[in-house]
């Protein structure tokens, strides 16, 4: 896997070269209360995000710089294909923080789908914000809703990516298989790149809002390419998993003719459970003292509050996050 450094500073994402594991950061006890058993020690710690041009690909650099300038640790933040694998690689210690998909992370806490039979010992540093499911065609495809997917070339998001746990999720709810189309498994460029050359015929993607890709999509292909509303499959999906909920694309957000229906699902930060206490309450403490520069470095970190934060269930808060939103 490639994984590329990145840090943000402002506005501006900027590489800052390749890396390989993670480098252990120094082990903490349990914090036992006070601003003193908050405040990370020495050490370095990587940063799981998802596909270039996504906003967890964002995002992540922006955190990493918030917890490089404001704390004794340096962190690296790196691109990967999203959820699955981000968990996966938080549990052999490629990583030691990660961005995942609600409904992911779920299966992975109770051994299901992608996990089955290994349950993961993962913890929420908080809740961030959602996910909106966009799906986006080309207006020459003939697609209208899920069902048209048969026989179409649609990508499905990266191998071990939250999108395409969704996505098949949705192939399901329209009582389709992969057999019944011609599923590409490609990351976000690569399917914005088919998309304009006429070789992919939609995709779907699992993303906050704006997600640069996409914008690049519909800003360089107009009205060739439109979405599709997808909540016609929200009651199947809730029967999986609660955590899929409606929600909507404002119309502004892609200069789109109408708003769009879609499902959402929240998007939450991980550790393994041994991740140190006194480094995980710095950091938390970090998401809402410095929730200016990361909403500078992408909007959808104005939908991060305190009041949502702690709703992670089923995965478990650590407990150096309770102490940091002083919850029990």
């Amino acid at each position: 896997m490639r994984r590329t450094l990145i840090g943000v500073l402002g506005l501006a994402l900027v590489a800052t070269g390749c890396g390989g594991k993670r480098e252990d950061a120094p082990t903490a006890q349990q914090p036992a209360g006070g601003n003193a058993a908050c405040e990370a020690a020495d050490g370095r710690v990587t940063i799981a995000t998802g596909n270039v041009g996504g906003v967890y690909y964002v995002l992540g650099g922006g955190l990493a710089q918030v917890i490089s300038n404001n704390s004794k640790l340096k962190a690296t933040a790196a691109d990967t294909g999203a959820s699955v694998q981000n968990i996966q690689q938080l549990g052999d210690k490629t990583y030691d923080i990660a961005f995942s998909l609600a409904d992911t992370a779920a299966d992975a806490v109770q051994g299901k789908s992608a996990f089955e039979g290994k349950p993961q010992k993962v913890q929420a540093l908080s809740r961030i914000y959602s996910n909106y499911t966009q799906v986006v065609v080309r207006t020459d495809s003939g697609i209208n809703s899920v069902a048209d997917f048969r026989g179409k070339r649609i990508s499905t998001g990266s191998p071990k990516s939250g999108t395409e746990v969704i996505a098949n999720r949705l192939l399901q709810a329209a009582g389709l298989k992969d057999a019944d189309l011609a599923p590409q498994r490609l990351a976000l460029r690569q399917t914005v790149d088919g998309m304009k050359e006429g070789k992919i015929d939609g995709l779907v993607w699992s993303g906050g809002l704006p997600t640069p890709e996409i914008t690049d999509l519909t800003t360089s292909m107009g009205d060739k390419v439109k979405f599709i509303d997808i909540t016609p499959q929200l009651s199947a999906l809730k029967q999986l998993n609660p955590v899929y909920d409606q929600g909507t694309i404002p119309a502004a957000t892609y200069k789109l003719p109408a708003d769009v229906p879609t499902i959402v699902v929240p998007n939450l930060l991980l550790v393994r459970d041994d991740f140190p206490a006194a480094n995980a309450c710095a950091i938390t403490k970090l998401i809402f003292d410095k929730k200016a520069d990361l909403e500078k470095t992408h909007p959808s970190a104005k939908d991060i509050t305190k009041e949502t934060a702690v709703k992670t269930d089923p995965v478990p808060l650590h407990p150096g996050a309770k102490q940091a939103l002083g919850v029990s």
